[in-house]
């Protein structure tokens, strides 16, 4: 498929580079943070930002800065985690039901349209409520909660492959189904996977935050965002940048993954391209329709 517009607009570079710094922070946390995120010093709590603590500190005198990238390390690993389990047990069981049909794909739609009938953050506290709180057994929910979303859409993509020329002039060479599955249709569903995951990956992180902010995920004194921010929603008032600052990271992370996930789509899915402009439409054709105007 040739692909004529190009992926990196303004929008999405710009979403590209605050991923890749925010990931960059989160990775090498170790390094940057200037203090133990989990170390208590109750002389400087609620420490407006200064030199030593450059976004202050919170109740328990905790270095909101250490605290902050720490707990962006927690978000983005869990929600990486959640995707890759969702990865591992969808988009397999989606491929065969879509390429086999029959009974099975009948029968797991039906029950994966039942679980999609309910909040995902709803199943999620259902999971948890099974498995117990903390950091993995939420993430084991929130993947398990995962897996009928990308287990339909690869199906729903496979059907759409399963009919075209390539797949018959395998079967007529005498190819195994795994081997068309996995080697010829899943590469080709692969990019349109690629940007649903990135935006499910956006998804995970939001509400896995919700799950710690309800105290569900992760706990104390593991530092998340979520927990973080629940840390910090009594002290608004006192001291509003405890709450507003893990607020907007997860902000910053949801909008540039929700961005990335869009200029992926928009340059994979032909009917989403944009036309050239007017601009560049009349430079190129003008003249000669003023051209045959004259001689007409």
């Amino acid at each position: 498929m040739k692909r004529t517009g190009a992926l990196f607009t303004p929008s999405v570079a710009a979403a590209f580079v605050t991923l890749g710094l925010i990931l960059a922070c989160t990775v090498f946390a170790g390094v940057l943070a200037p203090f133990n995120p989990n170390e208590i010093h109750l002389d400087v709590t609620l420490s407006a930002p200064s030199g030593v603590h450059l976004l202050g500190t919170d109740s328990l005198g905790r270095d909101t800065l250490s605290r902050l990238l720490f707990g962006g390390r927690t978000a983005i690993l869990n929600a990486l985690i959640v995707i890759l389990i969702s990865v591992c047990g969808g988009i397999p069981l989606g491929l065969i039901c879509g390429y086999c049909a029959g009974w099975l794909d009948g029968a797991v739609m039906r029950f994966w349209e039942i679980l999609l009938a309910f909040p995902s953050l709803l199943l999620g506290f259902l999971f948890v409520a099974a498995l117990g709180r903390g950091s993995g057994a939420s993430t084991l929910a929130l993947g398990i909660v995962y897996i009928p979303m990308i287990s339909k859409l690869a199906r729903n993509l496979t059907v759409g492959e399963k009919s075209k020329v390539y797949v018959k002039a395998a079967k007529s060479f005498g190819y195994s189904d795994s081997r068309i599955i996995f080697r010829h249709i899943l590469p080709n569903i692969a990019s349109v996977l690629l940007a649903e995951l990135t935006m499910d990956l956006g998804y995970a992180i939001i509400t896995l935050a919700s799950l710690s902010f309800l105290g569900l995920g992760v706990q104390p004194p593991v530092s998340d965002w979520g927990a973080t921010l629940q840390e910090g929603m009594p002290l608004i008032r006192k001291s509003p940048l405890q709450a507003l600052i893990p607020g907007f990271a997860i902000m910053l992370t949801i909008v540039s993954l929700n961005l990335l996930a869009d200029g992926i789509q928009a340059y994979l899915d032909p009917e989403q391209r944009k036309l050239p402009s007017f601009a560049k439409y009349r430079a190129k054709y003008g003249e000669s329709e003023s051209r045959d105007e004259r001689f007409a």
